[in-house]
């Protein structure tokens, strides 16, 4: 299983939480957005930086997708798609 966020608009608190479970369990943690992200230094944790677009990001997290990957997005359209491909789908507060 691999944690996948659309991290453009995910508040920084989230982040932090995600970065200390995918630690905590062992979980591949990949954070896709359109500029640099800061992570941690981890063997689970990585940032991908797509170039600027409308739904590049999202475009990006539907391709590495597998079936039973949680996504953790508030854009609603995303998470749809997320669920058509056999994927879980968060908001950043957990609904």
């Amino acid at each position: 299983m691999t944690v996948w966020v659309d991290a453009d608009a995910c508040p920084v608190q989230i982040k932090e939480i995600l970065f200390r479970a995918a630690e905590r369990a062992r979980v591949r943690t990949v954070l896709v957005a359109n500029h640099a992200l800061r992570v941690p230094r981890s063997a689970f944790i990585e940032a991908r930086q797509v170039e600027s677009g409308f739904d590049v990001a999202d475009a990006r997290i539907l391709a590495g997708l597998n079936a039973g990957d949680l996504v953790v997005t508030a854009d609603v359209p995303l998470a749809a798609q997320v669920v058509a491909a056999k994927g879980l789908a968060l908001n950043p507060r957990g609904t």
